[in-house]
């Protein structure tokens, strides 16, 4: 897939991400911050909060939300357990855009898809 290509991809995402306010969970403040750059303003950060409690919140006012973990081995366990819990609570997991970032680039931090898409 050509890089042209891919980042047009990620900018369709984005846009749908933006018209349809979902939710995205992030790890931490720079990983909302790079969002944010991108207009992406429905953004929950993890920040050593409780899962159950993240959880609960999320459950409470979404019906549907993406988890944007890292994909180091703390991020893939934090999807993991989000991912099930939100499930258990009727929350859909839209894996879409986590996918294809992790498949189609080589971000491997959610914090550096500003810098990411500025290098095209």
């Amino acid at each position: 897939m050509a890089m042209s290509q891919k980042t047009g991809e990620i900018q369709s995402f984005i846009e749908k991400i933006r018209e349809n306010n979902t939710l995205i969970i992030v790890e931490g403040k720079k990983d909302r911050t790079a969002l944010q750059k991108l207009g992406i303003s429905n953004v929950i950060e993890l920040n050593k909060k409780p899962l159950f409690q993240i959880v609960e919140d999320v459950a409470g006012s979404n019906d549907e939300c993406i988890i944007l973990t890292d994909l180091d081995r703390e991020g893939r366990q934090l999807y993991s357990k989000l991912n099930s819990n939100l499930q258990k609570h009727g929350v859909k997991i839209n894996n879409k855009f986590r996918e294809f970032l992790f498949k189609h680039t080589k971000l491997r931090q959610i914090e550096g898809i500003d810098s990411y898409l500025e290098s095209f």
